[in-house]
């Protein structure tokens, strides 16, 4: 009997098994900014059943089936309930549509200002306008303050000119685009990041290793993508107005407009100056240069969601002037002259862009998109009897198709792109002008299970005039291998020209010989710098006495197959070559964010760089770069009053280790350095009281700790002799600097 029992059920195992499976499904909502569109916790079943599922953070849904499941009822809070009638097992995509008439309720809540996606791929996380306000954000340069994952440093002791690094490496190793089209690159490369003020970006999508293929392949280290405010979205009138006790004033005001149901304008006007002489360290020359510029941009955005059209139209003009120097340097009379040592750098910029976009109505997931830039910019400078001018004019060109293989798990995006860049440039007498073109194709694939992998792998084929045909591959892993923890991982391959001495202008503020081993390469006789980058990357979020926190670590590797080395170890020179033998850059970093209490953040992260090339005199430290490096930031806000009035508290530090510096052993005794700077520490605050929505006023202090480089100027006593060198900056040299400012804004 037992036999017979047992021998029933295991022939009635199969039927079970095959006669009831699964119905997948997407749930949407053509409102919903994100891009996968899905709608998280709706409610599906079957119809005179207790069978149900909700849809995931993507909105997608798995719920079991059966041949006489024919009714499925679709049910989400605030929309209408829709039954859909199924006749096969293949993956469903629904619109949910919002009831027309329901009492309104208020929902608040804060948002990080800096958001850390566990959902992308690639290893993103965006910083929002709250984060850009904790500090003195006067143009993007100085919008990373408060990111442990940017760091902030001086490019020499004249211009003033901040610089970043990510994963240990400098700028030119970033792409650095304005709502993803290349922006700072090219002759722009040391200044061109002080020429967005900071009120008119929005957000900042920082990406760490290898991107997108979509954007091109320069990219090495990493992607910095700022998108600037909308004239759909941003204030109808806003006024920024600051004011710093080390002479710097500015002004941003943004109008914005609606033209009609479709069109809306805005003009944007920004304008520093700075016309007070400091030296407080005694040394006869400008702690800070005299500056003047003025920036205006209009901008039109259009928008027909009905019938899926959406286009940017930006036009752009910037005049920046700065004059550093001695300090009794007059430019009328002093230059060319050996009267006293003085420069002037003054950029001329114009540039205009046009994004149209097209998302298929009843396929939201299915879009194209192209993308148009134009930009000339101009500067004629002088650093003491040297002359530098560069004249960059550039066009560039996108076009983006997107869509679905099968059903949304399944995307992939292509495209070709064009890019045109003609250099007019002039060092001294010598002349270095070309012309560049690149004509391009690429391919991405992305693939999400909903559930706890995902992946992106893109190509890109590219003839170059001067580079060659070459391949970029970019690859992104993402896996969930428990609950809040995310693992991921990625490598890609970049190629970019070295421009040379605009990514190295404070070369010129020095009395060295400049050096180029020619090896018959295409580009200042050079060949192109080649890099793959990797890196691995892990966040698992938490919660700690009731309160959220996330701890992330980070590790990438940048090899250099080929580099041009920019070598400062001769003090009577610089050179550059091509790289002969090894060049690495290791970056790790673990940061940590927790909510002390409402509304009190606290941010931690600790970032080892260990960054060494091979040089001519052997392998060395990259030079003026701590190994060692720590950032804490603390912030509070008081509950808010029924008036909007509230206060905000932040306090940033930053701890840098000691620094190997570029060798000074053949310099005389007295204009020599030590081998390595001292460790030292910053600290920046600043405090802010909200009146009402419409008005705030905000102070604060920059290196509150006075810290400041003795001696930034070598020979400052003799600045056109042998050994004059103003590019050896290793920490700050004007010391506290007090500000305060006011925000008003008319929604």
């Amino acid at each position: 009997m037992k036999k017979y029992i047992i021998s029933s059920i295991l022939l009635f195992i199969p039927i079970i098994i095959f006669s009831q499976t699964t119905l997948k499904g997407m749930i949407m909502d053509r409102n919903n900014p994100k891009d996968n569109l899905g709608v998280a916790d709706v409610t599906v079943h079957w119809l005179n059943t207790n069978v149900s599922a909700i849809t995931n953070a993507k909105g997608w849904f798995t719920i079991d089936y059966k041949p006489e499941y024919k009714k499925l009822i679709v049910n989400y809070l605030g929309y209408k309930t829709d039954t859909l009638t199924i006749t096969s097992l293949k993956p469903i995509h629904h619109f949910i549509t919002p009831e027309s008439e329901l009492e309104e309720v208020t929902i608040r809540s804060k948002q990080n200002a800096i958001q850390k996606s566990f959902f992308a791929t690639a290893n993103v996380f965006t910083v929002n306008s709250d984060e850009l306000l904790k500090a003195a954000c006067c143009n993007l340069a100085e919008s990373f303050e408060t990111n442990p994952s940017i760091d902030v440093s001086f490019s020499d002791a004249l211009t003033g000119t901040k610089q970043i690094q990510m994963l240990g490496l400098t700028s030119p190793y970033l792409l650095i685009s304005q709502e993803n089209i290349p922006s700072v690159r090219g002759a722009s490369q040391a200044f061109g990041l002080t020429f967005t003020p900071g009120t008119w970006v929005e957000s900042i999508q920082i990406t760490k290793g290898a991107g997108s293929v979509v954007n091109g392949y320069e990219s090495i280290s990493g992607q910095i993508n700022a998108e600037l405010v909308k004239p759909f979205s941003d204030n109808k009138f806003f006024l920024n107005a600051y004011s710093s006790l080390n002479g710097r004033l500015e002004v941003n005001t943004h109008f914005n407009q609606k033209i009609s149901d479709k069109w809306h304008a805005g003009l944007y006007i920004h304008g520093n100056y700075r016309g007070e002489k400091f030296d407080k360290n005694n040394d006869n020359f400008l702690d800070n240069p005299l500056a003047n510029q003025i920036n205006v941009m209009n901008r039109w955005q259009f928008v027909d969601a009905e019938k899926g059209w959406v286009s940017f139209i930006n036009v752009r003009f910037l005049n920046d002037e700065k004059q550093t120097g001695e300090i009794n340097f007059n430019p009328t009379l002093d230059k060319g002259t050996t009267n006293a040592w003085g420069s002037e750098i003054d950029t001329k910029r114009f540039e205009t862009s046009a994004k149209l976009g097209y998302v298929f109505p009843e396929m939201p997931f299915q879009s194209i998109g192209f993308q148009l830039a134009y930009s000339n910019h101009q500067q004629d400078s002088y650093f003491g009897l040297k002359t530098y001018d560069i004249e960059h004019q550039s066009v560039y060109s996108n076009l983006i198709f997107n869509s679905i293989i099968g059903d949304t798990r399944n995307k992939f995006k292509t495209g070709v792109s064009y890019t045109y860049d003609k250099y007019n440039e002039l060092v001294n007498a010598n002349d270095f002008s070309r012309n560049e073109n690149s004509v391009g194709a690429f391919f991405e694939y992305a693939f999400d299970n909903l559930e706890d992998f995902s992946l992106t792998a893109g190509l890109r084929v590219d003839t170059h005039n001067l580079l060659g045909t070459f391949i970029t591959p970019r690859l992104h892993l993402r896996y969930v291998p428990w609950d809040k923890g995310v693992f991921r991982a990625s490598f890609g391959r970049g190629k970019r020209s070295a421009n040379i001495f605009a990514e190295n202008q404070q070369l010129f503020a020095s009395s060295r010989q400049i050096k180029i081993d020619n090896v018959g390469g295409n580009i200042y006789g050079l060949n192109p710098e080649i890099a793959w980058n990797y890196g691995v990357s892990y966040l698992q979020k938490f919660n700690l006495f009731e309160k959220k926190g996330d701890i992330t670590f980070d590790f990438y590797r940048t090899d250099f197959k080929n580099q041009v080395v920019v070598d400062w170890e001769n003090p009577q020179e610089i050179s550059f070559y091509n790289l002969d033998g090894k060049s690495i850059a290791n970056s790790f970093q673990v940061e940590v964010n927790y909510n002390i209490a409402p509304f009190f953040n606290f941010r931690t992260a600790y970032k080892y760089f260990d960054i060494s090339t091979d040089y001519k005199s052997g392998n060395l430290q990259k030079p003026i770069q701590p190994k060692n490096r720590f950032f804490a930031n603390l912030s509070y806000e008081t509950p808010v009053q029924e008036s909007g009035s509230h206060w905000k508290f932040d306090v940033t530090f930053n701890s840098i280790g000691k620094q190997r510096l570029p060798n000074t052993t053949s310099n005389p005794i007295q204009y020599q350095l030590s081998a390595y700077s001292k460790p030292y520490q910053l600290l920046n605050s600043q405090v802010t009281k909200i009146f009402s929505k419409k008005f705030e006023m905000y102070a604060g202090v920059e290196n509150l700790t006075n810290v400041q480089q003795k001696n930034p100027i070598l020979a400052s006593d003799d600045p056109f002799g042998a050994n004059f060198d103003s590019t050896i900056v290793y920490s700050p040299i004007f010391g506290r600097a007090m500000y305060a400012g006011l925000r008003f804004k008319i929604k």
